[in-house]
């Protein structure tokens, strides 16, 4: 009998939970949840954060005071992943998740990148779990921004700046990649290979250029690609650059009219005008 009542006991509460459960209601989030993601070097930059809004409130200095600690959002703490290890204003940040705060004042703020990820709010935030702390400047812009907003501005290769607007408050967080080592260890170990692909030839003359190394060595690399792979005006165009950075505008010219020449053969527009393009530069 004692466990038929037992029995009968479970099924009524799970019974009522499930009407319980039933009965809430699912509203839409007044602080809408956003992820952005921008890659940076080898690795992306990605960051998870609530929008709340002005709704004609003061903002800096009123809803979110000077001098405390700010969630940089609403609702969860932002959170902020880095892929790889990466240079966050001058500060090298090892790959990891990290909460994403804020303390902001009238002339600076500062940022803070916390260990303790998941939290509600500041509400638990430690100091002692912080990675590291650094100020920057906000500037008040005309243009008002109505929802909190977190954008990646002026992204290339190995940088970028994050940007936080809200109302008219605008302040950027300069991140730069910290992958060059590991980078040019890859590279050279491709390149004492006994067969070196087009691809790696390409891709090691380029990542030289963008970062502005070794002139002579690159030189050394393009040689070797235009035997291994004739008739590309890609290597002439990267020949003419390599050529001009070193002040060999003779030279730079020549192998930029090459590339014009060859790049008519194959019908190849891009490096067409790329090569129009340097033989422009040399000609200055």
């Amino acid at each position: 009998m004692k466990r038929t009542q037992l029995i009968l006991a479970i099924i009524l509460m799970a019974g009522l939970w499930q009407k319980s459960n039933a009965q809430d209601l699912a509203l839409p989030n007044p602080s809408t949840k956003q992820t952005i993601i921008q890659e940076l070097g080898l690795g992306k930059v990605s960051i998870t954060y609530s929008r709340p809004h002005v709704k004609n409130r003061k903002i800096f200095g009123g809803l979110v005071p000077f001098g405390q600690v700010w969630r940089t959002g609403a609702n969860e703490a932002t959170a902020i992943t880095f892929s790889e290890n990466v240079i966050v204003e001058g500060h090298h940040i090892p790959a990891g998740t990290y909460a994403l705060f804020c303390i902001p004042e009238k002339e600076l703020w500062t940022i803070i990148l916390n260990r303790a990820v998941g939290q509600w709010g500041s509400y638990t935030y430690n100091q002692q779990d912080d990675l590291v702390r650094f100020t920057i400047k906000p500037e008040q812009v005309t243009e008002q921004q109505e929802s909190f907003t977190i954008q990646f501005i002026n992204p290339t290769t190995n940088s970028t700046a994050m940007a936080l607007s809200w109302d008219h408050t605008h302040a950027a967080i300069h991140v730069a990649a910290n992958d060059d080592a590991k980078i040019m260890a890859n590279i050279d170990q491709l390149m004492s290979a006994e067969k070196i692909t087009n691809l790696t030839y390409f891709n090691a003359i380029q990542y030289y250029y963008i970062n502005n190394k070794d002139n002579d060595q690159a030189l050394k690399w393009i040689s070797g690609a235009e035997k291994a792979f004739p008739k590309r005006g890609s290597y002439r165009l990267f020949e003419s650059r390599f050529l001009l950075r070193k002040g060999d505008k003779a030279g730079a010219r020549s192998a930029a009219e090459e590339g014009i020449r060859l790049s008519k053969e194959k019908h190849d527009e891009e490096y067409l005008r790329l090569n129009e393009e340097a033989l422009e530069l040399a000609k200055k």
